[in-house]
């Protein structure tokens, strides 16, 4: 059943008409295939006869839809002119499906390589170009979502407004960007693994994050250290009693104000170390240290801060 819900917007003096007579609410349930507006609450029929919004065409299936759709993609942030522009396909066929003649294929040719001209016409737009094709690239390789793209795309482009690429390599800002989305995504991704998917040395990036942070103001609150569990846990395979232990760990230290200054990779590596000790799946500091990127001492102080201000007993 093809159905609606959400307040009646028509104008304001029409709404208090569609108020439900018998409850008063005005949340409506619009029934397109009994053509009614009906009360989301007590489910009285409020209107009749009412007009189909949607298309005028029907789909059984995802591939008829997309078929039938005139709709274009959405705009993206992640692409230089935000998917607006034409694209012509790489296919020597007409609409009908036959294979051009040679001639109109020397035309087509020449067409397309001023589509790829016009797309990109000044220096602002290569910037653009290249830019959001670097995060692309080192999104797929971190496995990040598209929604962590548009919010560097957008912090990407605020920068680009401020002039604050001049003088800087392109890589390195768009992996400072990228780093910055992640933070503000709340995905736990340190500096040491964006560096190491970048074309540019860590202590660029850490420059280049700190200065757009600065010009843009941006505040970002530090990552959880929780947030680093799962992705930890599971590659040291762990059980999910050990994950939420370290999570508990983690709960107190946080109450006690332990996580203050201290990286948060490390403090979810050395809740993990303690849970794996008091669930009985030991791991080495070693093997922590290797899946969380930091070294044997940063766990092995940060283990044992937490079991003595947390009076925590731990059997090694």
């Amino acid at each position: 059943m093809l159905t609606d819900t959400y307040p009646f917007e028509e104008d304001e003096n029409k709404t208090s008409e569609l108020d439900c007579t018998s409850c008063g609410n005005s949340i409506t349930v619009r029934d397109y295939q009994q053509n009614t507006v009906i009360c989301g609450n007590c489910g009285r029929v409020l209107k009749e006869g009412i007009k189909d919004r949607g298309p005028e065409w029907r789909a059984f299936d995802h591939e008829q839809r997309e078929d039938r759709s005139r709709g274009g993609t959405p705009v993206t942030y992640t692409i230089h002119d935000k998917g607006l522009s034409t694209k012509i396909d790489w296919k020597n066929r007409d609409g009908h499906g036959q294979s051009l003649s040679p001639k109109r294929r020397s035309q087509m040719y020449r067409l397309r390589k001023w589509q790829r001209r016009i797309r990109v016409s000044n220096a602002t737009e290569r910037n653009l170009a290249s830019a959001l094709s670097e995060i692309n690239r080192m999104s797929s390789q971190l496995g990040l979502t598209k929604n962590v793209q548009e919010i560097a795309a957008k912090i990407y482009r605020k920068a680009v407004k401020e002039n604050l690429i001049r003088g800087r390599s392109i890589e390195g800002v768009a992996s400072a960007i990228l780093y910055a989305a992640c933070r503000e995504a709340q995905i736990p991704r340190t500096l040491e693994e964006i560096a190491e998917v970048s074309r540019v040395e860590l202590g660029e990036v850490s420059r280049t994050y700190r200065f757009i942070a600065r010009e843009l103001d941006i505040h970002l609150p530090p990552t959880d250290p929780a947030r680093y569990v799962a992705r930890f846990g599971s590659e040291l395979n762990i059980s999910g009693e050990a994950k939420v232990k370290a999570m508990e760990i983690i709960r107190k230290a946080q109450k006690e104000r332990l996580t203050s200054g201290k990286s948060p990779s490390g403090t979810a590596a050395a809740a993990i170390y303690i849970a794996t000790l008091k669930c009985g799946e030991r791991r080495t500091q070693r093997e922590v240290a290797k899946v969380a990127d930091i070294t044997e001492v940063t766990v092995r102080n940060r283990y044992k801060e937490l079991g003595e201000e947390l009076n925590e007993e731990i059997k090694v």
